[in-house]
């Protein structure tokens, strides 16, 4: 548990700093290990649209935190040279409407852990896409009700 604390206590402040919209979302980390990380956004009237279901931009953001929380903290990780990522592009499929708590999952931790190792070694911008599944366990339990495809861009210089 306190792990999963420090973990929000540093997506939180980076994002006050570098991502204010992500901020202002409220985002959780449940879980970030080497291999999956899951960010929850809370269901509360910032996060919603007029119908009262979370509004795609948020759904956006928890795609974005949850496939991005992994590749930073392996990049943080690198002995030598600093490391940069961003999105190049973005895809989604809406399939429901979540109306409650939503929890974005991202499995690709030795997609993104190989990208990373494949920057380091050639110092130039490597691609990969990164999968996200937003699932609202008290609604749906595990069936999606929106899949992302994202193209992580990493970085890394000496």
């Amino acid at each position: 548990m306190g792990n999963t604390l420090i973990e929000t206590f540093r997506l939180r402040a980076f994002s006050f700093v570098k991502i204010p919209l992500l901020f202002f979302t409220g985002p959780t980390v449940i879980s970030c290990t080497d291999e999956e990380a899951v960010i929850a956004l809370p269901f509360q009237r910032r996060n919603k649209n007029h119908l009262g279901s979370l509004y795609f931009g948020a759904l956006c953001i928890g795609a974005d935190a949850a496939g991005g929380i992994m590749a930073q903290r392996m990049l943080d990780q690198l002995k030598t040279g600093k490391g940069s990522l961003i999105f190049k592009d973005f895809q989604a499929k809406f399939l429901k409407r979540a109306e409650g708590r939503t929890f974005f999952s991202c499995k690709d931790g030795a997609v993104i852990r190989d990208a990373v190792r494949r920057a380091a070694e050639s110092l130039e911008r490597v691609e990969t896409p990164v999968k996200v599944i937003a699932t609202v366990p008290d609604q749906f339990g595990d069936e999606p009700v929106a899949e992302f495809t994202l193209t992580l861009s990493l970085k890394v210089r000496r």
